[in-house]
């Protein structure tokens, strides 16, 4: 499918993409409507090229050299294999009940992040890096490790697309063990709402940064778990506890506000701090944001 110029960006919003079939579809859509904005405001200067392929050099086996590329090019060139992979990425996907939360956003947070997984993953194939998913609760649910073949995607979009949000949040535990299963350095990507203890977060966060990984986060909310504008009195039932509470969110407001503005600064401050890139993502933002924040990072580590 080829995207018109006049509607890409209707691939990058996710109130179109959530209505698409398949994972495999909602990925390659939004990907396509990425690449296709890149080369358009506020992206110029900006660049993206996807090579399966590299020059030639002395010492390469000559068996190796694609003939039809030399036909079109009269350029000797050799297929990239998974030894030359370009980075070691893995994905990491919080699954837990809070993550299944949806209110003023399209989709819920676990949807978000479940789409925006399969797109990174979708772009690191293509680059000849090799993807690997990690899907965690409060105890990794699901871990594929990374590998570079293309026909690697299939497997790891069908675990996104199985995935159920279940149990309670432990993502401090999770990073740590995560962490001790990645032997060679590289590129960790978290998506999660973060709705744990921030100083036992960002202490497992830092235990990637001090193996010499590159990290990148994504911190994933509904708008309404920003503003709370609840518009009249409620019961708030805690997605992971079940406990239940009546209040008048008006008369909270402001009170909330404050503390989640103090909580989301914390670990902000936190990452930026120690050398890892933050992002605080909401449910309603087009997937272009989060695309381009990854490949201003990658830039730097190639």
């Amino acid at each position: 499918m080829i995207i018109q110029d006049t509607s890409y960006k209707n691939y990058l919003d996710p109130a179109v993409v959530s209505k698409l079939n398949t994972i495999e579809l909602k990925a390659k859509m939004v990907v396509e409507g990425f690449m296709v904005g890149m080369h358009k405001s506020p992206y110029h200067g900006f660049s993206v090229e996807f090579s399966e392929h590299r020059p030639y050099m002395q010492g390469d086996p000559i068996k190796n050299i694609d003939w039809k590329v030399y036909g079109k090019s009269e350029r000797f060139y050799v297929k990239q294999y998974e030894e030359e992979t370009n980075l070691i990425s893995h994905v990491l996907l919080d699954t837990s009940r809070s993550m299944a939360f949806k209110h003023s956003g399209v989709v819920s947070k676990l949807e978000y992040g479940g789409i925006l997984a399969a797109s990174l993953m979708y772009l690191m194939l293509k680059q000849q890096d090799a993807a690997g998913i990690v899907l965690y609760s409060d105890e990794i649910e699901t871990y594929m490790p990374p590998k570079s073949q293309r026909t690697y995607l299939s497997p790891l979009l069908r675990a996104i697309a199985a995935v159920e949000p279940t149990n309670k949040t432990n993502t401090a535990l999770c990073l740590n063990k995560i962490s001790e299963k990645i032997k060679r350095r590289g590129l960790v990507v978290v998506i999660s709402d973060f709705f744990d203890d921030p100083e036992t977060v960002i202490a497992a966060l830092k235990r990637f940064h001090f193996k010499k990984n590159e990290i990148i986060v994504f911190q994933l909310l509904d708008p309404i778990e920003k503003s709370f504008a609840f518009g009249k009195d409620s019961i708030f039932i805690d997605m992971e506890t079940r406990e239940e509470l009546t209040t008048q969110p008006g008369q909270i407001q402001k009170a909330y506000q404050e503390t989640m503005g103090e909580f989301l600064n914390k670990i902000k401050t936190e990452c930026r701090n120690s050398g890892i890139e933050y992002n605080l993502i909401t449910t309603d933002t087009p997937f272009d944001k989060a695309l381009l924040n990854y490949f201003k990072k990658r830039a730097k580590l190639v």
